[in-house]
């Protein structure tokens, strides 16, 4: 079984996947960390990038200039869904074999686009990591130092979190103390157990 764990930005998704897995034993597929790797130099997603951009994104040495890379798609829609189309089949390609080599574990999946990427059917059950606006703003000028303007920008660049929430099979609601959420966590990953 694939579960699909995905959210917005700052609404907790990687806290609660990373405690998920570790306390239940399962294996994880983080795709964020997936499609870092694939732009690594010489790698399947900085090879597409480069050759449908050539060197617009690259610093001297050939490496991605990924704070720049970022900052340039969350402007540019027309830029993110191009981008997308390029690096999102890839990423897509290398999560199912992955998956295919846990065949028989219960595998968790954290995958931020999942709805965005049209990955539904990937995955056996989607869980969505939801925190309310005001807390998801608070982590991400915490954590990434941004501006509230650069914060609203990168909440806007992503799906709706409440429509996120209406189509999820299950919703961990992650505004409040960690313990309130380690206790839905708990119970949400007695429901998967391997048996």
């Amino acid at each position: 079984m694939i579960i699909g764990i995905t959210g917005g930005i700052g609404s907790g998704k990687s806290r609660v996947a990373n405690f998920w897995a570790s306390f239940f034993d399962h294996p994880l597929l983080d795709l964020d960390i997936l499609c870092r790797q694939l732009l690594d130099k010489e790698q399947p997603g900085w090879l597409a990038l480069h050759k449908r951009f050539g060197g617009r994104f690259f610093d001297q040495n050939g490496c991605l200039d990924r704070a720049a890379f970022r900052a340039t798609i969350f402007d540019d829609d027309s830029l993110r869904n191009e981008v997308n189309l390029l690096l999102h089949p890839l990423a897509r390609s290398c999560m199912r074999k992955r998956c295919r080599a846990l065949k028989g574990r219960t595998v968790l999946a954290e995958i931020p686009l999942l709805f965005e990427a049209g990955w539904q059917q990937d995955v056996d059950r989607i869980v969505v990591v939801y925190a309310d606006t005001a807390t998801r703003s608070k982590r991400i000028m915490a954590r990434d130092g941004v501006s509230e303007q650069e914060c609203r920008r990168a909440l806007g660049a992503q799906d709706s979190l409440e429509e996120k929430a209406m189509a999820a099979d299950h919703v961990l609601d992650n505004s409040g103390p960690w313990v309130e959420t380690w206790l839905q966590i708990m119970h949400l990953g007695q429901l998967y157990v391997e048996r």
